[in-house]
Order: C-alpha cells, then sequence, then structure tokens
C-alpha cells in the first residue's frame, strides 16, 4: 500500500508529499502576507512623512507671513509716530504765529509752542525703540518711583475695569 490512488486525478502522493505541499503552501501565504505588510507600513511611514514635511512647511510659512506682518505693522506705528511729531511740530508753528507775542499770555505760548517743536523733534528723531530705551533708562536711574508709578496705574486700570 505504498502507492495511493487519489480520487481527485489518479496520481501517486504520499502523506508526506501532501503534508509538504500544504507546509509550501502556507509558507507561501506567509511570505506574501509578510511582503504586504511590509509594504503597508512602507507606505505608512512615506505617507506620515510626507504628513509631517508638509506641515512643517505650512507652520514655516505662517511663521515667516506673521513676521513680514508684524514688520509691516513696526514699519506704520513707527511712519505713524513720525507724522505725529510732524503735525506736533507744525502745530508749534501756528501757536507761534496766532497767539499774541508781548506779556504773560506771549510767554505762555511760547514755552508752549516750544514744548511742542521739542516733542514732535524727538518723536520723529528716536521713535519707538528710542522712546522705549528712555523709558528703561529713567526706571533704572529711579526705581522706586517708577515702582509707585506702575502700582497707582494698575490701581486705576483696575478700578475703572471693575466698574465696567
Amino acid at each position: 500500500m505504498a502507492n495511493q490512488t487519489s480520487s481527485t486525478g489518479g496520481s501517486n502522493k504520499g502523506m508526506g508529499d501532501v503534508r509538504r505541499d500544504v507546509q509550501n503552501a502556507a509558507g507561501n501565504v506567509a511570505d506574501k502576507a509578510r511582503d504586504t505588510a511590509t509594504g503597508v507600513a512602507d507606505k505608512a511611514r512615506d505617507m506620515a512623512s510626507n504628513v509631517t514635511d508638509r506641515a512643517r512647511d505650512a507652520a514655516s510659512t505662517a511663521a515667516d507671513t506673521a513676521r513680514e506682518w508684524a514688520s509691516t505693522a513696526g514699519q506704520r506705528a513707527e511712519g505713524a509716530l513720525g507724522a505725529v511729531g510732524s503735525g506736533m511740530s507744525s502745530l508749534a508753528g501756528t501757536v507761534r504765529e496766532s497767539m499774541p507775542h508781548e506779556g504773560m499770555m506771549g510767554s505762555a505760548s511760547d514755552y508752549v509752542a516750544g514744548a511742542l517743536e521739542s516733542g514732535g523733534r524727538y518723536l520723529q528723531q528716536e521713535g519707538f525703540r528710542g522712546m522705549a530705551d528712555d523709558m528703561a533708562g529713567m526706571i533704572r536711574r529711579n526705581p522706586i518711583p517708577a515702582l509707585l508709578v506702575g502700582i497707582g496705574l494698575g490701581y486705576l486700570i483696575a478700578r475703572s475695569t471693575s466698574r465696567s
């Protein structure tokens, strides 16, 4: 009984041959599944990398846009500050021309015009950076009065917002 006949086609295969064929088929299926899983993992890794790159590019673009807007806003603010300074200087000229030149009113108008002209020139020349540097220097020279002013302003702001 060494050779048994199969009912499917009359070929002679032993149990060992069938077992080997099943094991080979199972091995082939496992290899294909492993290859498919590796391919899916590679595709997922590539997609994750692409998503990360796109997110990084979008964040970089957003940061560049924000930097440009901030720069533009700073330039506009400096321009507006220069315009205020110019307006103050122009107002000083108007005060000098239209107010009396003699007596107490004349000296008061001259003082106001001088202060307006000086303030306008300061705003035009220094800008926000110069104002911030001057403020920091004043706080360093006078820390206790600056602290008291800060407390007072905080108190006033707190009172004005609590009423609303």
